[in-house]
């Protein structure tokens, strides 16, 4: 009987031992999973972000000294898919919307628009980034709430959208 109470305590011990490393092993793996989407969450919104603050830094000046400007839309839609893989859906939505903010902005101050022969003013500019820099205000909160619940709301917008809060 002694030695059936060894092998048994031995082998559930032993068992005991495996499911902790199995279980270990998983809960890693989800842990490191988690880590690496966050990395890439990250420097996908860093750099969607920072191709916005780039074509309107490009713009203003155009419309300020009246020249003209280029920009490589390709970056800009790169940067959109990028972070909309990796979102989750309530910051994906709100990529979206700001897209859209993006778009409406273009199309009165980007299209077919030179600002050597139709310029627009410093007030105009401002105002017509407005809509895109509340649609940046709100995906800035999104994106900071899906990284940390904790993290507080901002009130207002930073870099990028050049207007003021109006």
């Amino acid at each position: 009987m002694a030695a059936l109470e060894t092998v048994l305590t031995t082998a559930g011990g032993a068992l005991s031992a495996g499911v902790g490393v199995m279980l270990g092993a998983v809960l890693t793996r989800r842990a490191q999973d988690r880590h690496w989407l966050r990395d890439r969450q990250l420097a996908a919104y860093q750099d969607l972000l920072r191709e916005y603050a780039t074509f309107v830094m490009i713009m203003s000046r155009a419309y300020a000294d009246r020249s003209g400007w280029e920009y490589d839309w390709a970056c800009w839609s790169s940067a959109l898919v990028s972070a909309s893989l990796v979102a989750p859906a309530p910051v994906a939505e709100e990529i979206d919307r700001f897209s859209a903010a993006v778009g409406d902005f273009l199309r009165v101050a980007g299209d077919g628009r030179d600002p050597r022969t139709a310029p627009i003013d410093r007030e105009e500019f401002d105002r017509i980034m407005r809509a895109p820099g509340r649609a940046q205000l709100a995906l800035v909160n999104a994106i900071r709430l899906s990284m940390d619940r904790d993290a507080g709301m901002l009130t207002r917008w930073l870099g990028g959208s050049l207007s003021n809060q109006g």
